[in-house]
């Protein structure tokens, strides 16, 4: 399961998914209200409460299966807050441009005003004409939804409640970043990363905060060989033909 990030939505993954389909059965819901599906009521816009929609929807979408979480960035923050509840049906973690876990209260006050400006100025309008679907996201998104969820994402609080989150996973974690990230650069990654007892820190060469967009086949590829090593590869056989045939593009990142 996939969880986009802030503003974003499902369609994020898209080039990840065709990479790892058909060996992996993957889903990349859009957020409600994100999207064109609205925010039900009781889905207060807080890390917890998407975090517990998010395992609730997991769940009924695994139908008994393990699963393997995958955030992005803000949908990192979520899939901690999911993972403690799915219990022995999670089998590893994911998380993708996702670190953070310090405090930073002038950065984080400029992000949340400039983001609230977004909001309020947006030209809402653009969303309706055609071929910006690609930009739809930021346009749609209601705003209680988003500015609550990055409001909440960086109170004191919540930013220190990361690392504890971190710590009390109770599976494997793998934490990519992007050599070029200038968003969630990796020494947060390494951060945050480095509370989780059993992790492994992999840095894309020349990949900014997207990778799934940029560099699709090269993050497939890291998320693939990793999954193998823990045992949940869909085919052995198959996704060793396919190392020996693509050189490795990522590096394990120090995180000294």
């Amino acid at each position: 399961m996939c969880v986009h990030g802030w503003l974003l939505s499902g369609r994020l993954w898209e080039p990840l998914q065709a990479e790892l389909e058909p060996r992996w059965s993957t889903w990349a819901p859009t957020l409600p209200g994100f999207g064109t599906e609205p925010r039900p009521r009781g889905l207060q816009p807080s890390l917890a409460s998407y975090g517990r929609w998010l395992a609730e929807q997991a769940r009924t979408r695994a139908e008994g299966r393990q699963l393997v979480l995958i955030g992005h960035s803000l949908g990192g923050s979520l899939v901690l807050h999911a993972a403690g509840q799915l219990g022995d049906q999670l089998a590893a973690v994911v998380q993708v441009a996702a670190g953070g876990g310090v405090y930073q209260p002038r950065p984080f006050r400029l992000v949340r005003r400039g983001g609230a400006a977004f909001l309020r100025w947006r030209p809402t309008w653009l969303a309706q004409l055609p071929g910006t679907a690609p930009i739809r996201s930021p346009l749609v998104a209601e705003r209680r939804a988003a500015q609550g969820l990055l409001a909440c994402s960086m109170q004191r609080g919540a930013v220190q409640q990361l690392p504890a989150l971190t710590a009390a996973l109770a599976v494997p974690s793998l934490w990519i970043a992007g050599e070029r990230d200038t968003v969630m650069e990796p020494r947060y990654v390494c951060h945050l990363a480095g509370y989780s007892s059993e992790h492994q820190v992999e840095l894309l060469a020349g990949q900014g905060h997207l990778p799934m967009r940029s560099a699709p086949q090269q993050l497939a590829a890291c998320i693939e060989h990793w999954l193998e090593e823990q045992g949940l590869a869909s085919s052995e056989a198959d996704h060793a033909a396919q190392s020996l045939a693509k050189p490795r593009s990522w590096s394990s990142a120090s995180c000294a």
